[in-house]
């Protein structure tokens, strides 16, 4: 049964990495400030969501557990709240959205 729980643990915690690899490429990539804000808020959390899923797999008592679901919920939090006020701020001072030149 450890092999299982240590595997899945293992995929888990890849996935996550996988994800906030996929944000730094995005932050990087990504053509204006609004996308970017978009990746990084959205792998982060998807990313630290599969982080604390694997590591929840190991934890030995309810109390680690708790702690770390707690962790998450408030990092979900803060990072919504600041993505969002990030682009608020960057729409009210003028900074307009990418668009995509398209030829017909």
């Amino acid at each position: 049964m450890n092999l299982v729980r240590d595997t899945l643990t293992i995929v888990l915690i890849a996935a996550g990495a996988a994800f906030f690899i996929a944000g730094t490429v995005g932050l990087l990539r990504f053509p204006d400030f609004y996308t970017r804000v978009h990746s990084m808020a959205k792998a982060d959390n998807v990313g630290l969501g599969l982080l604390v899923a694997g590591l929840a797999l190991q934890s030995e008592s309810v109390a680690a557990l708790a702690q770390l679901l707690l962790v998450w919920i408030l990092v979900l939090l803060s990072s919504v709240s600041g993505a969002h006020l990030l682009a608020r701020g960057a729409y009210r001072r003028g900074r307009k959205p990418w668009r995509a030149t398209c030829r017909r």
